[in-house]
């Protein structure tokens, strides 16, 4: 999954947020509207990459995720890992480890956790 600029993450926000919109309710989430066209283009793209689809209703679309912004988070993760760490997920906990933003014993509670099924 490809990452999504600025404007793309902005768009995704509010879908992820208010459920399916029309472009016009849309155009109304933004506090200094943004063009129409602009907007719809930048819809689109987003429809046609596989982050949002549509339905008709007449001869307007409403759109909706398609991509839940958990699954786009963790896509941006695991490429980010994949990418600069050699897809090694043990690299990243001691990069965490050694940074002092995880602790042994939080460790230690995790690996409990896991093998208490939880």
């Amino acid at each position: 999954m490809r990452q999504l600029t600025k404007k793309e993450k902005e768009i995704m926000e509010f879908f992820w947020n208010r459920g399916p919109m029309f472009i016009r309710e849309l155009q109304g989430c933004y506090e200094k509207e943004p063009n129409f066209s602009t907007l719809s283009t930048q819809v689109h793209t987003l429809q046609v990459d596989g982050f949002l689809d549509r339905e008709a209703f007449g001869s307007n679309y409403r759109y909706y995720p398609v991509v839940s912004a958990s699954e786009y988070c963790n896509s941006g993760i695991h490429g980010l890992i994949d990418q600069y760490l050699d897809s090694s997920y043990s690299s990243v906990v001691m990069g965490f480890v050694k940074n002092e933003k995880l602790s042994v014993d939080d460790l230690k509670r995790i690996i409990d956790k896991i093998e208490n099924g939880q």
